[in-house]
């Protein structure tokens, strides 16, 4: 599979918004780019081949009917329109202008995703992720959501598997404890302590080291965070 068939450009002018999306599309297997303003969109859409576009609606120099008009000028390429306001004229508005989808804010992202595989069936050859992850001797099952070390299976809770899977698809890059837990808990500030990201980070190591207290997968990098070398 190409990497273009992987990527998909986020267009919102809202940070946390492109961040916390990139972050869930990271860890469904997809290639991310994003943009904040209307030009900065169109430039990456012409420089940079993508699957698929996600537009917001309101962004601060052009709107998102202007940007998808742009688009359809010159591509087909799937866009999924992103909007705070919840009326038919606009629903309507940005259909006729070409966008594949329409989806208000505040959204599931669950939603978000498998709109996002409808469209990208409708396009051609359904998009898949990797089906595994290996580190070492890790395997990370991604279609059934387990872990294996040297084939025998790990029974992991749903926050440590999503941990493992974050520093995994980030292998050799140090994860500051701010990047995690927006990735863990991105709805809010529930888990403000770091510390508790420390305890899941144990109890991870107790299940997955051979001497926790010399890890060898999930490695401290003081002062910083987390990495798998």
């Amino acid at each position: 599979m190409t990497m273009e068939a992987r990527r998909i450009l986020v267009v919102d002018d809202d940070p946390d918004i492109l961040r916390i999306l990139r972050d869930n599309l990271e860890l469904d297997g997809y290639r991310v780019i994003t943009a904040s303003t209307g030009r900065e969109a169109l430039h990456l859409f012409e420089k940079v081949p993508a699957a698929l576009i996600i537009l917001d609606l309101y962004l601060p120099d052009m709107d998102g009917i202007q940007v998808c008009r742009s688009i359809r000028e010159k591509s087909s390429i799937p866009v999924i329109m992103l909007t705070a306001r919840d009326r038919v004229p606009d629903k309507v508005l940005g259909l006729e202008t070409g966008a594949d989808d329409y989806l208000v804010k505040p959204f599931d992202y669950l939603e978000l995703a498998a709109r996002i595989r409808v469209c990208l069936r409708r396009q051609g050859p359904v998009v898949r992720p990797a089906e595994s992850i290996e580190v070492g001797d890790l395997r990370i099952d991604l279609v059934k959501n387990t872990v294996w070390k040297s084939e025998v299976k790990v029974a992991l809770t749903r926050t440590e598997f999503t941990l493992l899977l974050l520093l995994a698809r980030n292998v050799g890059r140090v994860l500051n404890r701010a990047a995690i837990r927006q990735t863990l808990w991105p709805e809010g500030e529930l888990y403000r302590d770091s510390r508790v990201i420390d305890v899941h980070v144990q109890h991870l190591r107790s299940k997955l080291e051979d001497n926790p207290a010399e890890p060898q997968y999930i490695v401290t990098v003081p002062g910083v965070g987390y990495m798998l070398p």
